[in-house]
């Protein structure tokens, strides 16, 4: 069966670089072609191509490398995989200038495919924020019209209906005010693409600890666990969740807006990533974003993650179920109203004052440029 599938991938690289290269030659001649790669194929050699044609600079954005990423669903010797590795090393060598996403990776680019690159971390846009409480209340209503977590669970003394109630903000009567609901549940949160990179079955594994302290009588929240996102695997997931039974966790696996992301994550009080990276060299966009809005992560060991997430510092590194399970139960003790490791891992991320993506290009990326 790999014959006529390789036939097939060739003819469809083929005919991707003819139509790729026909309007990259239509445009006006630029000073620099920034390509991000993956995807590099057939991108990289077009892009070339292009260069050489407008005598234009090529720069290679190294995000992974995209054999690694066809190595998920083919196998690592796989022919496809073989030829791609082949085409990504040769093809990065004719690059003007490289930037990457790790230390690692720029090490891994040195001495593998000998190409001098830049590190460029990745840094949340500017929009990526710790939301307002009126901003929250505003999302969780939107939220409660569709899913269920975030309807409010009983009425309060301050709000006699359920029309200003969400699960986890109400609007006082006396007052006016958007405040806290009491008795409220933990936000907890999390994105995919629902992909072979991702082992959600961990994060399940691990509610159903959470759940198991719970009933032996641990002080802890109920929790509402959000996963978003859209993928292949999202299906297969679902019908994992639906065979939970847990009486004090509810999932919901939204696929929201886009301007609604942001203030889910400024919203939540814990982020989780079961990101493992194909080649082991770059890092979660999904934890950069949550940083951005000062949100702790608990996050899956791998090999460069350490260059992100500092352990006990901005956020805590797990490698299996029971050790998140047990993270969860560690910043989720007393909450909301003691002051624990959750606060203590928040107040950090607000101290650290990240750059954001505009600020760290001018100081990275522009010099290069003379």
């Amino acid at each position: 069966a790999v014959g006529p599938k390789l036939f097939q991938y060739v003819v469809k690289v083929i005919v991707q670089a003819i139509q790729l290269l026909y309007t990259m030659l239509k445009i006006d001649q630029p000073s620099y072609i920034l390509l991000q790669n993956p995807p590099g194929l057939p991108s990289i050699a077009v892009a070339w191509v292009a260069c050489l044609f407008w005598r234009s600079k090529l720069i290679i954005d190294w995000h992974n490398y995209g054999y690694t990423v066809m190595s998920l669903s083919h196998g690592r010797n796989h022919p496809l995989v073989r030829i791609a590795e082949w085409y990504e090393k040769l093809f990065g060598r004719l690059s003007d200038y490289n930037l990457c996403v790790t230390n690692a990776m720029k090490e891994d680019l040195r001495v593998n495919c000998n190409i001098q690159a830049v590190t460029l971390y990745d840094k949340p846009a500017s929009y990526f924020k710790e939301t307002p409480l009126e901003l929250q209340h505003h999302l969780y209503m939107k939220l409660a019209n569709e899913y269920e977590p975030f309807k409010p669970r009983y009425v309060t003394e301050s709000v006699s209906s359920t029309a200003d109630r969400s699960a986890f903000t109400e609007v006082d009567e006396t007052s006016g005010r958007v405040i806290k609901a009491s008795g409220r549940p933990a936000l907890l949160v999390s994105s995919t693409s629902w992909t072979e990179d991702e082992d959600f079955s961990v994060l399940l594994k691990a509610l159903e600890g959470y759940e198991w302290y719970i009933n032996e009588g641990v002080e802890l929240p109920p929790l509402v666990c959000v996963i978003t996102g859209k993928g292949p695997l999202r299906d297969y997931y679902n019908g994992l969740i639906n065979k939970l039974h847990l009486k004090h966790i509810q999932i919901c696996t939204p696929w929201l807006e886009a301007e609604d992301y942001p203030l889910l994550l400024g919203s939540a009080d814990l982020g989780v990533c079961l990101h493992k990276s194909s080649s082991g060299l770059d890092l979660p966009m999904k934890v950069v974003d949550m940083f951005g809005c000062c949100l702790p992560v608990c996050a899956i060991h791998f090999e460069c993650l350490h260059e992100l997430v500092k352990h006990n510092e901005n956020g805590l590194i797990f490698r299996d179920s029971d050790e998140l399970a047990e993270q969860l139960k560690v910043l989720f003790l007393g909450f909301p109203t003691l002051e624990g490791k959750l606060q203590q891992l928040r107040k950090n991320l607000r101290a650290s004052k990240q750059l954001h993506w505009e600020e760290s290009w001018d100081r990275t990326v522009l010099p290069l440029f003379g």
